[in-house]
Parts: structure tokens; C-alpha cells; sequence
């Protein structure tokens, strides 16, 4: 690593630590201009593959694929995004796709269906979608179908949960969730529109999905996540050890927020990476 681009981390570094806990689209903008060069580079590295392949009829069901590896029978990571259910598309994830096509995987990065169109628990039938259409086409790309693991932060993380709530038997090797909701703190009222009232949330949250399922789990949040997303991700680890006896594979990521926890993937800082690359290889 060059003098450049240790400095460049540590401008990020200071920028992250004083914006805090804050959320919000200045944010947002703001911790993207701070990843803007590196998701360039890796772009540069990591050309598309497979551009906006259907797997479903709605336009936003999309994905698209990335590989540098020759070999075949590859495991397939496919990344969800996050947007508060709002927003987003699979250009937010297309870093995470490309850095685990160099690890040596085929990566995937998908849209889904948005508010207002898609409400609970469509989110999770498009993950459970691009699994299937994963599984029936990736062996032409190199990919290894019984090999899926499916990555996903904020509200991504909530949709591979709902897959699993959906789908107990869902067809993927593990999951990662970075910075989820699952159910352990109660329903705000911004996420209203996507699950519905209040009242309905403790039947429709997916929180027995992720804390009983054999699925290999690895489950992440960030230094400054609101407390909110740390409870969450503290819920989930306590219940997994009540009801298993041990905790699943975790970490707490230093000196990232809600927003770079997956941002940052792909660049000069490996850390979150080499840790999800490790758990894939185990998968």
C-alpha cells in the first residue's frame, strides 16, 4: 500500500468517525464521493460479465455477473442491496459483486422491487427468485449450484432473512447479513409502508427465520451504526447461542458506518473482506 492511499484511508476514517450515527441522504452522498475512486478502480479491474439477466418478469428483477477465474464449478456470491426499501439498485452492490469475482468467486449483484410497488414480503420472494434463477443458470458462467451464498446490507439483509422465513429450505450454502432488522427492536413507523401496521409486524418479522435456520450464518454490523442496527445485531447473536450454543461467525467492523459497512468492499481495506471471503470458502 502506497503513502497515497494510506492517507486517502485515513481521510476516510476521520470523515466516517465525525459523521457518527448519522443517517440520511447527505450522508449517503457523502460516504459514496469518499469510495467514488475505488469503486472506479475495481470497475476498471472487474468488467461485467452477464449485464441485467431476467430472473424474474418485473423490470427491476435483474442481476448481473462477475468473474475473473478461468476455473469452473466456482462458489457464487450474490449481493442484495440495501435502501431502506426505497431505493437503490444492483449498481450500489456491483463493488461487492467485483471484489468477490477477484477473490476468485462469480459474483452477483441484484435489483428488486421497491416501495411503492412491492410491500412484505416481496422483497424476500426476489431473493428467493434470484436464487432459483442462480441455480439453473451459473454452471454456464462458471458457477457451482450448489455453492450460493447470498450477501446482503440493511434492508438486503432483511430480504435474505424474509427468503429464509419464506423459504426454510432456501437453496444457498450460507448467508452474510450486514446490518440488519430482523425483529429484535420494534417496527419504525418509516418501515410501515413496506410491512404494514404495527400490529401485523410480529407475524410477518423474520426473526425465527434467522435465529433457528441451519444455513451457515455470518453476521456483521458497523462501529457507528445507530444503536438500533447494534441491538439488532446483539439480539440475533444472544438468541443464536440460547438456541444453538454457540454464536454464529461475527464481527463488529471498526471505524464504519451504516453506509460504508458495505461501501468500503473492494477497497484498499480488506478486513470486512477477507472475513466474508474466508466464510465463503468454509461454505
Amino acid at each position: 500500500m502506497d503513502k497515497d492511499s494510506v492517507a486517502m484511508d485515513h481521510a476516510a476514517a476521520v470523515k466516517i468517525a465525525e459523521m457518527g450515527r448519522e443517517m440520511g441522504p447527505q450522508v449517503v452522498e457523502t460516504c459514496r464521493a469518499l469510495y467514488a475512486h475505488s469503486h472506479a478502480d475495481i470497475g476498471a479491474r472487474v468488467p461485467v460479465l452477464a449485464a441485467d439477466c431476467a430472473y424474474g418478469l418485473h423490470e427491476r428483477q435483474k442481476l448481473d455477473l462477475y468473474r475473473t477465474s478461468e476455473a469452473n464449478g466456482l462458489p457464487v456470491v450474490l449481493f442484495v442491496h440495501g435502501g431502506g426499501f426505497r431505493m437503490g439498485d444492483k449498481t450500489g452492490g456491483a463493488n461487492v459483486a467485483r471484489a468477490m469475482a477477484e477473490a476468485g468467486f462469480v459474483g452477483a449483484a441484484m435489483s428488486y422491487r421497491l416501495l411503492p410497488d412491492a410491500r412484505w414480503p416481496e422483497g424476500g420472494e426476489d431473493v428467493v427468485a434470484a436464487v432459483e434463477w442462480l441455480r439453473a443458470n451459473c454452471t454456464a458462467h462458471g458457477g457451482d449450484p450448489a455453492r450460493i451464498v447470498v450477501v446482503g446490507t440493511s434492508a438486503g439483509s432483511v430480504h435474505i432473512a424474509t427468503a429464509l422465513r419464506s423459504r426454510p429450505d432456501l437453496p444457498v450454502a450460507g448467508a452474510v447479513l450486514l446490518s440488519g432488522i430482523y425483529g429484535y427492536t420494534p417496527l419504525d413507523e418509516r418501515d410501515e409502508p413496506y410491512y404494514g401496521p404495527d400490529a401485523d409486524y410480529p407475524q410477518r418479522m423474520p426473526r425465527d427465520a434467522v435465529a433457528q435456520t441451519e444455513i451457515p450464518l455470518f453476521v456483521a454490523c458497523a462501529q457507528y451504526d445507530p444503536q438500533r442496527f447494534q441491538a439488532e445485531f446483539l439480539g440475533l447473536m444472544q438468541e443464536r447461542l440460547a438456541l444453538h450454543g454457540t454464536m454464529p461467525v461475527g464481527t463488529i467492523v471498526p471505524g464504519h458506518n451504516h453506509y460504508t459497512l458495505a461501501m468500503h468492499i473492494g477497497g484498499e481495506d480488506r478486513r470486512l473482506l477477507d472475513e466474508i471471503v474466508g466464510f465463503v470458502e468454509g461454505c
